[in-house]
């Protein structure tokens, strides 16, 4: 799976956010799913969750995805 990258920006509200979402195979036949979010032009912060297999990691990725799409988080434009 492809890393995922989505943003949010409401100019009314000052809010400049990314969310991106990135999926690996571990060493041991697991799988990792990493998170890293913050304001625009931060370093942000992030997070891994460790799943047993790549179904569960790409059922877990488009959760987390839907979830962002439903705060009005979209990917951004093509350059």
């Amino acid at each position: 799976m492809a890393t995922i990258f989505l943003r949010r920006i409401d100019q009314a509200r000052n809010m400049a956010r990314f969310y991106e979402l990135d999926v690996q195979q571990g060493l041991f036949g697991d799988v990792s799913v990493t998170r890293h979010w913050g304001r625009i032009g931060t370093n942000g912060q992030s997070k891994q969750h460790w799943l047993s297999s790549d179904a569960a990691a790409a059922e877990f990725a488009g959760k987390l995805k839907l979830q962002k799409e439903r705060r009005g988080y979209s990917s951004p434009l093509p350059a």
